[in-house]
């Protein structure tokens, strides 16, 4: 899953607080711009198959 909106990964280090932007690199210091959402589900969920399948129940 990709997001347009990208925060600076230096921010910590370089700024007071997170500057977003939508290109690859920071407007102000340079730094590679990184993805400002986790995924919204973890790829390696053991127990997404049980998820699934009581979704499914309930449309039943």
């Amino acid at each position: 899953m990709k997001s347009d909106i990208r925060v600076c990964s230096a921010w910590r280090g370089r700024h007071e607080r997170p500057v977003y932007t939508l290109s690859d690199s920071c407007p102000d210091c340079g730094a590679d711009a990184i993805n400002s959402a986790p995924a919204p589900v973890d790829p390696e969920d053991s127990y997404g198959g049980y998820r699934r399948a009581l979704k499914r129940a309930d449309r039943e």
